[in-house]
């Protein structure tokens, strides 16, 4: 079966459901909002974990979410997943210039310089404009940084940003000194913004990398935990050195560098 086919069963398939199932039949693009959410954050613990199974699964996921939407949109006259398509071609034809034009570039720096150009010429006033309201703050941080660096407004070289984290950590640290809860938050947010502009500038995801802590730690403490199961200890009533210990030889037991 050609790829064409196969998408063409997958539209087949969404029509019969959506006309005989009663699940299917009741949803909207508001009780499938949710669950879009919940199938995109899957698909980023697959990536993470390099699960290439579950990524292909994931995928398929989302995939029957646009065509599900698609499908709904269809019934009001909205608009269909040929129009969805259509669209998207169009668009990446137009911000490719330099594949499907005569534009010349240099490297992918040039590219998303370009393409934030690109995106003004279709009607989007601000650099900042397409950044999306409800995204978690941490991807939204990152976002912000690159669009604006896109417009020139960036370090002239990615070591600067070390003399902001270090003032904005002291900033902190005097606000701390003060107890003013208020001013106290807003030197927190200011010092995790630089430090997300730093890990954008030394290419790596924020986002991922604090979930790959997050699932260090918890893999460490179940092991702890664990620990002090099968000796008959509550974990309460323990000690923080003994806690230690016990936490240093997860670490020598863990696949992952500390």
């Amino acid at each position: 079966m050609s790829t064409l086919e196969s998408f063409g069963r997958l539209i087949d398939i969404m029509d019969e459901l959506r006309e005989k199932c009663p699940w299917d039949k009741k949803q909207t693009f508001e009780s499938l909002r949710h669950l879009t959410i919940e199938e995109t954050y899957e698909l980023a613990g697959a990536i993470l974990e390099k699960d290439m199974n579950d990524i292909r699964k994931e995928l398929g996921d989302i995939l029957l979410h646009i065509v599900f939407y698609a499908k709904i949109a269809s019934e009001t006259g909205e608009f269909t997943i040929k129009d969805v398509i259509d669209g998207l071609c169009e668009k990446l034809i137009f911000r490719h210039p330099h594949v499907f034009g005569d534009v010349p570039v240099d490297d992918d720096e040039e590219v998303k310089t370009n393409w934030e150009k690109l995106k003004i010429k279709e009607g989007n006033r601000s650099v900042l404009a397409g950044v999306p309201k409800s995204l978690p703050a941490m991807v939204k941080a990152l976002r912000v940084q690159d669009k604006v660096r896109s417009a020139g407004f960036d370090w002239d070289r990615r070591e600067q940003v070390w003399d902001k984290v270090n003032e904005e950590l002291g900033e902190l640290k005097q606000e701390i000194d003060r107890m003013d809860a208020n001013r106290i938050e807003d030197e927190f947010g200011d010092l995790l913004f630089s430090i997300v502009n730093a890990a954008r500038l030394y290419g790596i995801d924020p986002e991922a990398a604090l979930e790959r802590t997050n699932r260090k730690f918890i893999k460490r403490f179940d092991y702890l935990e664990q620990k002090t199961i099968r000796e008959g200890r509550p974990l309460t009533g323990i000690s923080l050195d003994e806690m230690n210990i016990i936490w240093e030889e997860a670490k020598k037991n863990d696949d992952t560098p500390a």
